[in-house]
């Protein structure tokens, strides 16, 4: 809680398993809460934000900076006199700015006195943080819609190129306008965590698979013990898609635990054949970013192409690399590329409405983009993987539009 949270902030490492998780259990109970407190209805908008709130209490998000993140958005409410209830997708969204606050409030302020180790908050630290939350309350909630038509819908983490877009001119402004200094992302060498070398694999493999196996137990047993009527979401082409709607809770259970069982099963293989980050507390954070939208529009059959994407550059420059004699930089499962491709299935709408190859060519084209966005705004959206999938869908679908590539004739799921 007490330290900048600069992407990519390992919080395995800096507070522990343990402290990670009640970390995380905290900051969705307080969501828990909201939604119950505001009557919020639970549809798929709302879910999937809930779910990045989870999915960043991992690496970068923590009970203090989103608190002022959702404050700023509430106050938005209050003053334009809008029900509460209707923005709290939004109110989750903008957590994403959560490291400016951390910085804001824990060194930002400080200069060279800060230490990691006696952290304090400055007054000046303090009101530049409720500075910057108001103004990004107002803010982001203007963004989501503009940015939206920007990339028509074909990037399902959309808030991801709203928020980075301003991420990127609030760390221009107060980072290099005034030329504060950027803070570096807070090491700690965790005992426990570096005997199991930075990698908890055994604890994440069993947590997630009795997650997702219960979750689909769930969808099955109340689908009438089957999967009947699965394969209407398994053709949906994923642009703009809503399956609790179109087919109920059981059917949307049954894909949210195939999905999440076939990521896991995805890293565990790319883990085992390269050499990467393990399962860090980002990597673990981010299996529950990539089943964010798997309520409305990510099935394993429309994200498998962009996956592919990831795995042809990474094939591709390892063999440019073998023939110049230069040292390979980067794997499928260095950190940074697992993260993008987390996120990079939410180009899967390219897959589901222009066909497979045009979901491999928006991987590629999210893989090459991935390790460099995080440049743009110093590190300070957490959303970065998808802004990254954002500017990949604005200028793949603009480049379809010009040459006027049809698309695939919509099938009866629609």
């Amino acid at each position: 809680i007490l330290s900048p949270s600069k992407l990519v902030t390992d919080y395995f490492a800096l507070g522990g398993l343990g402290a990670t998780f009640l970390n995380a259990s905290l900051c969705t109970l307080l969501c828990n809460l909201l939604i119950k407190l505001t009557r919020t209805e639970m549809n798929e908008t709302t879910l999937a934000a809930y779910f990045l709130v989870l999915a960043h209490c991992f690496y970068g998000l923590n009970i203090v900076n989103m608190s002022f993140c959702m404050a700023g958005v509430f106050l938005y409410c209050l003053i334009t006199h809008r029900p509460i209830k209707e923005n709290i997708h939004i109110a989750f969204f903008s957590t994403a700015l959560g490291p400016f606050i951390s910085d804001f409030l824990f060194r930002y302020a400080q200069g060279a006195s800060f230490s990691q180790l006696t952290p304090h908050i400055s007054a000046t630290g303090l009101i530049l943080a409720v500075i910057f939350s108001v103004i990004s309350g107002f803010i982001v909630p203007s963004l989501l819609p503009g940015t939206g038509r920007m990339h028509q819908g074909f990037n399902l983490y959309k808030a991801g190129l709203a928020i980075g877009l301003y991420g990127m001119f609030a760390f221009a402004l107060f980072y290099k306008t005034f030329g504060i200094e950027m803070p570096e992302v807070i090491v700690r060498t965790n005992p426990i965590y570096e005997a199991a070398e930075r990698n908890h694999l055994l604890f994440v493999n069993i947590y997630f698979i009795t997650v997702f196996f219960l979750t689909l137990l769930y969808g099955f047993i109340k689908n009438n013990f089957s999967f009947s009527g699965y394969r209407k979401i398994w053709l949906c082409d994923g642009h703009s898609d809503m399956f609790v709607e179109r087919f109920g809770i059981p059917l949307t259970f049954i894909n949210i635990g195939l999905y999440g069982l076939g990521v896991l099963a995805f890293l565990n293989t790319a883990m085992l054949l390269t050499n990467g980050a393990g399962f860090t507390g980002p990597t673990t954070g981010v299996i529950i970013a990539a089943i964010t939208f798997s309520a409305s529009g990510q099935t394993p059959r429309n994200t498998w192409p962009v996956a592919m994407g990831y795995i042809l550059l990474s094939a591709l420059a390892g063999f440019v690399f073998i023939f110049t004699d230069l040292s390979i930089p980067w794997t499928i499962t260095t950190q940074v590329y697992i993260n993008g491709l987390a996120f990079a299935t939410g180009l899967c709408p390219f897959t589901g409405c222009y066909g497979i190859k045009y979901g491999i060519i928006a991987g590629m084209l999210d893989a090459v983009l991935c390790s460099s966005t995080a440049l743009m705004h110093g590190g300070f959206v957490l959303y970065n993987g998808g802004f990254t999938a954002g500017l990949t869908a604005m200028l793949l679908i603009t480049i379809l539009d010009f040459y006027n590539v049809k698309r695939i004739q919509d099938s009866d799921n629609k």
